[in-house]
């Protein structure tokens, strides 16, 4: 696929827009002033390192970086992948008017600071650790599990005393949701110990051990007795009408993991015990909690690599390392790679999620161009896969389903639709974002793997009954508003592509579209707007990261 981000004049190359006045002058006041970003020079230092890293990278392999990106690209960027939506016209306005250097550090700030934030990572972060399945409702509850994420973003607690909760919480999985962890995993009223093992190597280690439940892995270093030593680490774990709980005793006796050997068809009870390092497992506590201090001491570098790993996909859209539980074993400290230096970061700060989305953010790759002038039509793809390999080009990829309906739902508001947004607003909005992602198919847990766009969704996106009711021009609708409160065209065709696009329209673009705006006036000139925002909805802009 091309990868520049405009397209033919002649049926919609894509752009955004300049702001009308009369939003300008529309009130902030629900939009607190941006928060103060990280220590700039402590921030300096690491951001350094990464993008010598990275140049370092590029330098032997002998490739020119895109040119840095527009900072209405970039922001756009942020609004998508720490909000799952487009920036609205009342933020863009603010954000031009913000004119004081390092403006996208502080808007970063802000946009962490932003409930919106911590809402929709909590449900990126609770797909991979519990998966999308509601489960078996009376002992597993979902959306606690996702709120109580929620208000852990929200008070930017430490990342490994997350985890830890989420391995040794015992309780009820109302009153204490990161239970939810354990119960996600219950089959037929019995927790699944193979399961809590293989998702807590995956979600916090970034790997897979799960073909080593019935042998040894057959290209790597883990046996089966690893993965059973792990799920062994459960084998106390039970649930009752009190909830989870720990149980040290059964009948007077030791309550022990055991296993049927698929040979002997014989029980065979199975000791805790972890793949490596078992020095870094304290003697003391219950299993669980041996086993979180395991995941989470300061010497696995597995465990911060995981995460980093993640948060970059998150960001980027694609992980450092594809797939993102196949991260590789750590390597030679000597010679540290970009999970390393990020890693080592993280940890030494306190595994602030926050500070390493600020950090990841402000490096070159994240605010490069998603075009290079190597990528031209005609252009050798052998020539162009190596910026792509090495981050010399923000990548491309698609937005996931609530992406796309979250954006389509901001772009039908000139105003923020957010949690101050009016209680019918926001229950439409929960009621169309459901509806949406059902029909356009939920990637689920599996949602950072490269996945192909379909007929179907693209006829959604065209045809649906949510983006027609959307485009709709009416009192409130964006595009009733552009059309009636613009105050040329210019101001009305800029507004729209400010709302669709965050960018202004292209001289082409411009020139097409005036024609058609040009002597219409009351429903005419809303038509216009309608098939002016038809396009660019359905333009691989509006539906793809970039």
């Amino acid at each position: 696929m091309k990868r520049t981000v405009w397209l033919a004049p002649m049926f919609v190359v894509l752009s955004v827009v300049g702001m009308v006045g009369w939003a300008a002058r529309s009130p902030m006041g629900r939009v607190a002033d941006p928060p103060v970003a990280a220590d700039a020079a402590e921030l300096g230092e690491i951001v350094s390192q990464v993008n010598g890293y990275f140049e370092t990278r590029w330098m032997q392999e002998h490739l020119t970086p895109a040119e840095p990106a527009d900072e209405l690209q970039v922001l756009r960027r942020l609004s998508l992948s720490l909000h799952g939506t487009l920036p609205s016209l009342e933020e863009i306005r603010r954000f031009e008017a913000d004119t004081e250097p390092n403006r996208l550090a502080r808007w970063t700030a802000r946009i962490l600071a932003d409930s919106r934030f911590s809402d929709y990572m909590a449900e990126r972060l609770a797909r991979g650790y519990v998966g999308t399945h509601e489960g078996q409702f009376i002992i597993f509850r979902r959306d606690r599990f996702t709120g109580w994420l929620r208000d852990q973003l929200r008070e930017n607690r430490p990342y490994d005393e997350m985890v830890r909760e989420m391995i040794t919480e015992n309780g009820l999985w109302t009153g204490n949701p990161a239970t939810n962890f354990v119960t996600a995993t219950v089959t037929d009223d019995t927790i699944d110990y193979n399961k809590l093992a293989g998702r807590s190597v995956r979600a916090f280690l970034g790997q897979r051990i799960d073909c080593a439940q019935c042998h040894d892995h057959p290209f790597d270093h883990w046996t089966q007795q690893d993965f059973e030593g792990l799920a062994a680490c459960f084998g106390q774990t039970r649930f009752s009408p009190f909830g989870v709980e720990e149980k040290q005793q059964e009948d007077g006796k030791p309550v022990e993991y055991e296993v049927v050997d698929r040979k002997t068809q014989e029980k065979r009870t199975i000791s805790p015990r972890v793949p490596f390092h078992p020095e870094w497992m304290p003697a003391e506590g219950t299993r669980r909690e041996r086993l979180a201090a395991w995941i989470t001491h300061p010497q696995n570098r597995r465990f911060e690599r995981a995460i980093v790993n993640r948060v970059w996909g998150y960001l980027f859209g694609k992980p450092y390392i594809e797939p993102v539980d196949g991260v590789p074993d750590p390597g030679d400290l000597s010679k540290p790679d970009l999970l390393d230096i990020l890693g080592a970061d993280f940890r030494e700060h306190g595994y602030d999620l926050r500070r390493l989305i600020e950090v990841i953010t402000a490096s070159r790759p994240f605010r490069i161009d998603s075009a290079h002038p190597a990528d031209v039509e005609g252009a050798d793809p052998n020539a162009i896969q190596p910026l792509i390999d090495n981050w010399a080009v923000f990548p491309l990829t698609r937005l996931r389903p609530e992406q796309v309906v979250g954006a389509m739902i901001q772009t039908s508001s000139v105003q923020t639709v957010d949690q101050h947004s009016h209680l019918v607003v926001r229950f439409f909005r929960y009621m169309r974002e459901n509806d949406f992602v059902k029909r356009y198919g939920d990637l689920g847990e599996n949602e950072l793997n490269e996945q192909a766009g379909t007929i179907s969704q693209a006829l959604l996106r065209m045809n649906g009954k949510i983006p027609t009711e959307l485009l709709k021009a009416g009192l409130f609708s964006a595009t009733g508003r552009i059309a009636s409160l613009s105050s040329s065209d210019e101001q009305c065709l800029e507004t729209a592509y400010l709302v669709c696009l965050t960018r202004r329209p292209t001289p082409s673009e411009r020139e097409y579209f005036l024609a058609q705006l040009a002597g219409t006036s009351g429903n005419k000139r809303q038509r216009v707007v309608e098939s002016i925002y038809w396009p660019l909805w359905n333009s691989w802009e509006f539906s793809w990261n970039h």
